[in-house]
């Protein structure tokens, strides 16, 4: 089960603000591309489940994983979600991204579980977003504050995994109101917002 505080910036200006005040602890920046895929007889969005490749586009160490997530709660800005993620060869994901039926071939752990649990036969691809996410070490915690490009707009959102979810809310909060900036639970995960293809009003 992954467990992460999720609140969400309401503009550019309040992301740059909070990365000019996280500066001091900052670690690396990922750039990501993630697409997702359903079953062609929705045998995974049917089960409450999606199937994510995630690419982390470094020029110098790509990187590629695949992850099964199923049954997403999103409530005061906690997100809870069984999830199962693996790292394949940045080369196959490439291929299994632009045909989706060579994720049939693809020899993992994750993909034989989502055969074998969900039966799927054929794969379609729903699409994906991009992703730049900047990365701190915070106060003993890892701040992952992302900056979303979907079609239709941008979003920006803190993420931090954390076992003690409304503690860390806490320090979270109260940094972000010493420094000035607006904030509000999410209440949508990025994969629904993609979904519903508008961003939360």
């Amino acid at each position: 089960m992954e467990v992460e505080v999720k609140l969400r910036l309401p503009n550019k200006s309040a992301h740059q603000k909070l990365l000019a005040s996280l500066s001091p602890f900052h670690a690396t920046t990922h750039r990501q591309h993630n697409t997702f895929y359903d079953g062609a007889a929705a045998e995974l969005s049917s089960r409450r489940a999606v199937l994510r490749l995630r690419f982390h586009e470094e020029p110098d160490r790509p990187k590629c994983f695949v992850t099964l997530k199923a049954n997403a709660v999103l409530a005061n800005g906690v997100s809870r979600v069984e999830e199962d993620e693996e790292e394949v060869d940045y080369s196959i994901g490439k291929a299994c991204s632009e045909e989706p039926q060579k994720l049939k071939d693809v020899d993992c752990r994750v993909l034989r579980r989502v055969k074998e649990e969900f039966g799927i036969e054929s794969y379609v691809s729903l699409g994906g977003f991009k992703n730049v996410r900047n990365v701190y070490e915070w106060k003993g915690v890892e701040l992952e504050i992302d900056e979303v490009s979907y079609e239709f707009g941008d979003m920006y959102e803190i993420e931090c995994e954390s076992v003690e979810p409304e503690k860390v809310k806490g320090m979270i909060t109260e940094f972000l109101k010493e420094n000035g900036i607006e904030y509000s639970d999410s209440v949508k995960s990025k994969f629904a917002i993609f979904r519903a293809g508008k961003l939360p009003s």
